[in-house]
């Protein structure tokens, strides 16, 4: 046989194992929905919402009794792992929407990776009349692809020379991301639980029914987006609700590390870590800069610029899609500035998305310590701090690189997906709105405004499809995925 041939071979059994591993774990956790299918006796529902754990379970066990090559696991093979775990999630999630709602494969591929993705867009319409097992099962993946997420970027954090997170410590130093993945999940699944639980106690303050209060909880804690209502957050008609939600959309956003650390020791300060101050100095800049905007430009009222901009504010930057006004009537360089908040996200570390705080903070400091190296002779050595500590100089710039990487590689994204569409719905097509709606989806958000509709050509929900993947993944692993295929491993 071909040598390529058997080089991908070796590599994709690798990867089809990693991938086996957290298919048989995340099944049960996926039977929830039928319980509340049962609980509303929504009978019809059973079987396309047993489908997806039964799915889950048997292509787990199949792909687990692949014989895999021995050996050392390459990095690049456990990135390849990562990005077909959230693409099969959507994939087999597709299967309740398209049996009991009757939609297109695309558009239930859309609702699904939104959903697991934690971006919140949707292209269904009167979602108040859903089936009720069919809503939760829309909110609860989301929460179940926070807590996935939350453990991938803990897991990665061992991969890091710059970063060591000790909470966490895995028994050896392999490269096998998908198991560190299942073992950080479980250690952390007490206090994702009690987030959730204190989300649900905060939104019912305001009055909101339980069932809306589980919903939206598990839906902001994950920064998500999904809503059993449609019209967004305005459709409550509930100011003390818009207020309520806002610590929930925090908790989601700041590095889930710090809540376990306060669990564990009880004495964590949140202040001293640099991601949190970063995010409240964002989001009190951002607070006064959308105000200012919302009354000086768009005449609004000052009671009215604060409800709204503290709202769309702290939605955009935490990632959640929870929305209180449609973007779309703002001023542009409003629209913009938020665009470039999104962009950013919340924390490493955290269900949010964006390029995360940690990059920019990183990125920042890198740029500072360039210019003073520039600035002296040679044999100086300008040492490159770190969260109060002094890095190796190799360390440093390695770290800098892959952060840089990252954010390079996502503007390109939102660059290509621009033009794409561009080139079949340019006359429809207001360019502000779709690069919004763009950024929105690369960085997890779901905040829209307006171009991610039912109309939208079939072109244009594939590429938002791949965009929310691409970017809920940091990009880096859909492209080793897309590398693994073409080439494989020598």
């Amino acid at each position: 046989m071909d040598k390529g041939i058997m080089g991908k071979i070796r590599y994709f059994s690798i990867v089809f194992g990693e991938l086996g591993e957290i298919l048989v774990f995340i099944s049960p956790l996926t039977l929830l929905p039928l319980l509340v299918a049962l609980l509303f006796g929504e009978w019809e529902l059973l079987l396309p919402l047993g489908t997806v754990p039964v799915i889950f379970f048997t292509c787990g066990v199949v792909l687990n009794s692949i014989p895999r090559h021995e050996g050392k696991v390459r990095f690049s093979a456990a990135l390849c792992s990562v990005a077909l775990v959230w693409l099969t999630f959507a994939l087999v999630s597709c299967i309740p929407f398209m049996v009991v709602l009757d939609i297109p494969f695309t558009d239930a591929l859309f609702e699904t990776m939104a959903g697991w993705t934690g971006t919140g867009f949707t292209l269904l319409q009167n979602i108040g009349a859903l089936p009720k097992s069919l809503l939760f099962w829309r909110t609860y993946m989301q929460w179940l692809g926070g807590l996935a997420i939350i453990s991938l970027s803990l897991t990665v954090a061992f991969q890091s020379s710059l970063e060591k997170i000790p909470l966490f410590r895995p028994e050896n130093r392999t490269e096998r991301i998908i198991p560190s993945i299942i073992a950080n999940g479980k250690e952390i699944w007490a206090v994702y639980i009690l987030l959730t639980v204190i989300s649900v106690g905060l939104i019912m303050i305001a009055k909101v029914p339980l069932w809306d209060s589980l919903n939206l909880a598990l839906s902001g804690i994950s920064t998500g987006g999904f809503i059993p209502v449609e019209g967004g957050i305005s459709a409550y008609h509930n100011r003390a609700l818009e207020y309520l939600l806002l610590p929930v959309m925090v908790m989601g956003s700041v590095p889930f590390s710090l809540f376990y650390m306060t669990y564990r020791n009880r004495k964590v300060s949140f202040f001293s870590d640099d991601q949190v101050r970063l995010l409240i100095y964002f989001l009190c800049f951002g607070f006064l800069i959308v105000i200012g905007d919302l009354v000086f430009v768009a005449n609004h009222t000052l009671a009215e610029a604060v409800r709204q901009g503290l709202f769309i504010t702290t939605a955009v930057i935490s990632s959640t899609g929870f929305q209180n006004i449609d973007p779309y009537l703002y001023p542009s360089v409003t629209l913009v500035f938020l665009t470039m908040f999104m962009f950013i996200g919340g924390s490493s570390g955290s269900t949010s998305g964006g390029v995360h705080l940690s990059r920019i903070a990183l990125g920042y400091r890198g740029i500072i310590w360039w210019f003073r190296r520039a600035f002296v002779r040679g044999t100086v050595l300008v040492p490159f701090r770190y969260q109060g500590k002094n890095i190796p100089i190799d360390i440093a710039d390695a770290e800098l690189s892959k952060s840089m990487l990252v954010i390079i590689l996502s503007v390109i994204s939102v660059f290509i997906a621009t033009m794409v569409i561009l080139q079949v719905d340019i006359i429809s097509c207001d360019v502000t709105v779709l690069v919004f709606d763009i950024v929105s989806a690369l960085s997890s958000c779901g905040v829209s405004a307006g171009y991610v509709s039912p109309a939208m050509p079939l072109v244009s929900k594939w590429v938002f499809i791949f965009v929310m993947w691409l970017g809920r993944l940091d990009v880096i692993p859909v492209i080793a995925l897309f590398i693994g295929i073409l080439k494989g491993s020598d």
